[in-house]
């Protein structure tokens, strides 16, 4: 599930945008000004900051600005929302580190879309790194994943979707965050395509005795998990 922070001052518009967030599947937590926001963050670090640039106390550009210094935050995804449709203005967002612009009023889908190519794009930056959960292993690298010295051969679709559960453990993501993440634009893609992966997944697992690690969320999804017991189907 991807968390959200939405930093906006307008109640309205901030539950506008949490109750389609929420539809989804996303997360969210609504920041009405700059030092809520900066609260949020500073507990748990969350996957996309959507920022409004006019914050009671401190601009939105300020607060870009002091997360793109700070190293712990530096490479938060942070999209600028604003009624500021100028291209100066434009140009002074993303020089202050926001990641995208939009200007309001804007469409449900052109928000979501924005989300996740800023997710797709902050991916990359960690692909390459080897991930380990409970003894199985996966190397993006070499493409190669293996538990115990046994090796798994595994489909590219099912290499991805394994790659993106392992990076995110004991998470429940529905058919249609898995979708999002894994297959990136899934307009003419069925969320049941989701469910053939899965099985095919599991049974690429079976021989490694880690088929149960990925479990069935009933209402919900699927997520993987750090134990290794009986497939939940």
């Amino acid at each position: 599930m991807t968390r959200i922070v939405v930093v906006e001052d307008e109640a309205a518009i901030a539950e506008l945008i949490a109750i389609n967030l929420r539809h989804a599947g996303h997360e969210v937590i609504v920041a009405p000004s700059a030092e809520d926001a900066r609260s949020e963050v500073d507990a748990e670090l969350p996957d996309v900051v959507l920022l409004d640039w006019m914050l009671p106390g401190q601009s939105g550009l300020s607060l870009a600005r002091q997360w793109r210094a700070a190293e712990r935050t530096r490479d938060l995804p942070i999209i600028m929302l604003t009624a500021r449709s100028e291209e100066g203005d434009k140009i002074a967002g993303l020089d202050a580190g926001a990641d995208d612009y939009l200007t309001k009023p804007f469409s449900t889908n052109e928000l979501m879309a924005r989300i996740r190519a800023v997710l797709r794009r902050k991916a990359p930056q960690s692909i390459d790194d080897a991930v380990e959960v409970a003894g199985l292993r996966l190397d993006p690298a070499t493409h190669r994943v293996d538990h115990a010295g046994r090796d798994v051969k595994l489909g590219p679709t099912e290499f991805r979707l394994l790659h993106f559960l392992m990076t995110h453990p004991e998470r429940v993501h529905s058919r249609t965050q898995l979708l999002d993440r894994v297959w990136g634009d899934h307009v003419f893609i069925e969320e049941r395509t989701v469910d053939v992966h899965i099985k095919r997944l599991r049974e690429a697992l079976l021989p490694a005795q880690c088929a149960g690690m990925i479990e069935t969320v009933r209402g919900a999804g699927y997520r993987l998990t750090r134990q290794t017991g009986a497939v939940s189907s």
